[in-house]
C-alpha cells in the first residue's frame, strides 16, 4: 500500500521536528508548515491524506484554515492541536469538520491512534464513493452509519479476493446490489456477471440453467445451450436465494465448486470453468444445515467470505439520506422536479420499522411523489401511506399504578434476557451487542434478579 502523505502545521519548530520524526518512523510521508500561508501553498501544490493543524498560528489560526478547506470542498481529514484548548474551541473545530482534537503536549501514542483512525475513515469513505459510483443509482448502500461503513469496507476487501462469498440479510436489504458491487470492484469486472434466482425455477430446470444442455437432452431441447456457469467463466455468477436450491442440485453445485468443471445435461464432455460464485439468502443456513435442509459441506464452500447486510431498522440514521436520495430519483422519473419533503415527514419515516427494508423505503417514497398533490410532502402525507401496523400502539411497557422505577427495571430485565438468548447465553457477546462493559452487565443482571448470569461461559473470551 502506498504511503500516506501528511501535513503538520505548527509555529513551534521543535514540535514540527518531533511530530515529523514520530510520524516518519511509522512509515508516513510528512510535510511541515510553520503558518497558514505556507500551509495553503503546500495544499495547493499537492493532495494530502490527512492534516494536523495547530489552533494558534502566527499569521492566522488553524480553525480558519480548516474553514477555508471545507469551503473549498476539500474533505481531507483534519486533526486539531492546541496547548490552550477550551470546550468552545473544540466545539468550533468539530462543527467545522475536524475529526479529533489533541491537547499539547502531544502524547505520541494518542497521536498515532488519531492519525490511523483518520486515515482508516478516509479510506472507508473513499471506498464508499467508489462503491456507489460502481453500483449505479440504486442507492441501497448510501449512508454514514457505522454498520454501512463496515459493510462497504468488507465489500471492498471481498472484491479483491477470488473466494466464494455468501451474502445474508432480510428481504429488500440489497443483496443483489452487494453482489454487483463485488463483481464491479473485482479484477473480474470486465468479465460477465450472470444471475440465477434459485427459488424462481422448477427443480428440473435449474440444472439446465446452471450447466447448459446438449441437443435432444430432453423434450424441448432443440439446440445446444450453454449454462450460466459456462457463460460466467472469467466473471461472476450470482446465485440468489441459494437456500431454496433443491438438495439434489446442491450436491451437483458442490462438485462444480470443488472441481471447477461442469458437464452439460445430456452430454459427457467435461468443461473447465473459471467462475467466481457469490451466493445470497435470507434464510438461516446454519439452522438449515443442522436439520439437513441444506448441505453443511456446500454451506462451508459458499461461506468462505460471509457478508451480512443489516436491516434498515438497525441503521435508522441512514433513513433520511436514503429517503432524500429516493425522493430525487422518483421526482425525476415522474416529472415532478419541484417536490420536496419536510423534516417532520423524514422523522416519521425514520421512526417506522420498514420490514421490507430499503426496497420498501424506495417504493414508499415513490408512492409519496406520485400521490401527494402538493410539492411539499408533509408528515401527515407519510402517515397516510404507511401500513396500518405503523400506527403507534400501546407498547405494554406502561402499567397504571406501577412506579416508574419498577417499569424501567422490568424493561431492562426483558432487554437483557432477550439479548442473552440471542447471544446463546454468552455474556461477552451480550455486552458487545448492548454496548456495555461486561462487568457492568454482570452487576445489572444480578441486580435485576436474572438467574445466575455468571454461569454463562464466554467461549469467545476464554478460547
Amino acid at each position: 500500500m502506498a504511503r500516506a502523505h501528511l501535513l503538520v502545521v505548527d509555529d513551534e519548530p521543535s514540535i514540527l521536528t518531533t511530530l515529523q520524526k514520530a510520524l516518519s518512523l511509522e512509515g508516513y510521508s510528512v510535510d511541515v508548515a510553520g503558518g497558514v500561508k505556507v500551509a495553503e501553498e503546500r495544499i495547493r501544490k499537492r493532495s494530502y491524506d490527512l492534516c494536523l493543524f495547530d489552533v494558534m498560528l502566527p499569521d492566522g489560526d488553524g480553525l480558519g484554515l480548516l474553514g477555508h478547506l471545507r469551503a473549498a470542498k476539500n474533505e481531507v481529514p483534519v486533526i486539531m492541536m492546541s496547548g490552550h484548548a477550551t470546550i468552545d474551541t473544540a466545539v468550533k473545530a468539530t462543527r467545522l469538520g475536524a475529526m479529533s482534537f489533541l491537547e499539547k503536549p502531544i502524547n505520541t501514542d494518542a497521536l498515532l491512534i488519531a492519525v490511523e483512525t483518520g486515515l482508516r475513515l478516509q479510506r472507508a469513505e473513499s471506498e464508499a464513493r467508489e462503491l456507489r459510483a460502481a453500483s449505479g443509482t440504486t442507492g441501497e448502500l448510501i449512508g454514514q452509519s457505522e454498520a454501512i461503513k463496515k459493510l462497504v469496507e468488507q465489500i471492498s476487501r471481498a472484491a479483491r479476493s477470488a473466494a466464494s462469498v455468501l451474502v445474508t440479510g432480510e428481504r429488500g436489504t440489497g443483496k443483489e446490489l452487494v453482489a454487483r458491487a463485488i463483481h464491479t470492484l473485482s479484477p473480474r469486472a470486465k468479465g460477465p456477471l450472470e444471475k440465477l434466482n434459485c427459488a424462481a425455477l422448477p427443480s428440473e430446470l435449474i440444472e439446465s440453467e446452471l450447466f447448459g444442455h446438449e441437443l435432444g437432452a430432453f423434450t424441448g431441447a432443440t439446440k445446444q445451450r450453454r449454462g450460466k456457469f459456462e457463460r460466467a467463466s472469467g466473471g461472476t455468477l450470482f446465485l440468489d436465494e441459494v437456500g431454496d436450491m433443491p438438495l439434489a442440485m446442491q450436491a451437483k453445485l458442490l462438485r462444480v465448486l470443488q472441481e471447477r468443471e461442469i458437464e452439460r445435461v445430456g452430454g459427457n464432455e467435461t468443461i473447465k470453468v473459471d467462475t467466481r460464485v457469490v451466493a445470497a439468502t435470507n434464510r438461516d443456513l446454519v439452522k438449515a444445515a443442522a436439520t439437513e435442509a441444506f448441505r453443511p459441506d456446500l454451506y462451508d464452500r459458499l461461506n468462505v467470505v460471509p457478508l451480512h447486510i443489516p436491516p434498515l431498522r438497525a441503521r435508522r440514521d441512514d433513513i433520511p439520506m436514503l429517503a432524500r436520495h429516493f425522493l430525487a430519483l422518483a421526482a425525476k422519473a415522474n416529472d415532478r422536479p419541484g417536490v420536496t419533503m419536510e423534516d417532520g415527514a423524514i422523522q416519521v419515516l425514520a421512526a417506522y420499522s420498514f420490514p421490507g427494508n430499503v426496497r420498501e423505503l424506495r417504493n414508499l417514497t415513490e408512492r409519496l411523489v406520485i400521490l401527494t398533490p402538493n410539492d411539499l410532502i408533509r408528515a401527515a402525507d407519510v402517515q397516510a401511506v404507511l401500513p396500518n401496523s405503523a400506527t403507534p400502539k400501546a407498547s405494554g411497557i406502561y402499567r397504571p399504578g406501577v412506579s416508574f422505577r419498577v417499569l424501567v427495571e422490568d424493561a431492562e430485565r426483558q432487554i437483557i434476557q432477550e439479548a442473552l438468548t440471542q447471544s446463546g447465553g454468552q455474556m461477552a457477546a451480550t455486552a458487545r451487542a448492548l454496548d456495555l462493559e461486561r462487568s457492568h452487565l454482570y452487576k445489572k443482571a444480578r441486580a435485576l434478579g436474572l438467574r445466575n448470569p455468571s454461569a454463562h461461559e464466554d467461549d469467545d473470551e476464554t478460547s
